[in-house]
C-alpha cells in the first residue's frame, strides 16, 4: 500500500505600509510560505492554484505553473519557503488554496493551503 503524501504548510503574513495607500483603496501584503515535506517521498511543486477574497466579498483566482518561478522538488525532511504579495482593496481580506505536485513515484496530488488572513495591524481586534 502506497503511503500518502504528507505535505505541511506554514504562511506568516505582514503589511506593508510603504506600499500601500488606503485613499486609493490599495493594500499590500506579504506573505511568506514554508512548505515541509512530512512523508517517505520527494515531492515536486507543479501549480498554484489561489483564491484571494477581500471584506467586499471580491474573489480573484489566480493560477500558475510553479512558485516564484520555481517547481521545487522537496525531498523528504526538507523543506521549501518562499515569499510573495497580494494587494487588496480592502485593509482586511483571505488567501486560500492548493498545490498541485507529484510524488517521486509520478503520483499527482494537491496539497491544500489552509486559508489564511491578510489584515492590516490593529484592525482586527
Amino acid at each position: 500500500m502506497r503511503a500518502a503524501p504528507k505535505i505541511h504548510i506554514d504562511v506568516e503574513t505582514s503589511y506593508l505600509h510603504e506600499q500601500s495607500s488606503p485613499r486609493e483603496q490599495r493594500y499590500v501584503f506579504a506573505y511568506t510560505i514554508t512548505i515541509r515535506n512530512e512523508g517517505l517521498l520527494p515531492a515536486t511543486l507543479l501549480t498554484r492554484h489561489w483564491k484571494i477574497t477581500d471584506a467586499n466579498g471580491t474573489v480573484k483566482e489566480v493560477r500558475g505553473e510553479g512558485v516564484v518561478g520555481e517547481q521545487p522538488r522537496i525531498e523528504p525532511g526538507q523543506g521549501f519557503r518562499y515569499s510573495s504579495g497580494a494587494v487588496l482593496e480592502t485593509p482586511v481580506g483571505t488567501m486560500q488554496g492548493s498545490y498541485q505536485m507529484v510524488d517521486g513515484e509520478g503520483q499527482r496530488f494537491d496539497a491544500p493551503i489552509p486559508l489564511f488572513r491578510l489584515a492590516i495591524p490593529g484592525i482586527l481586534q
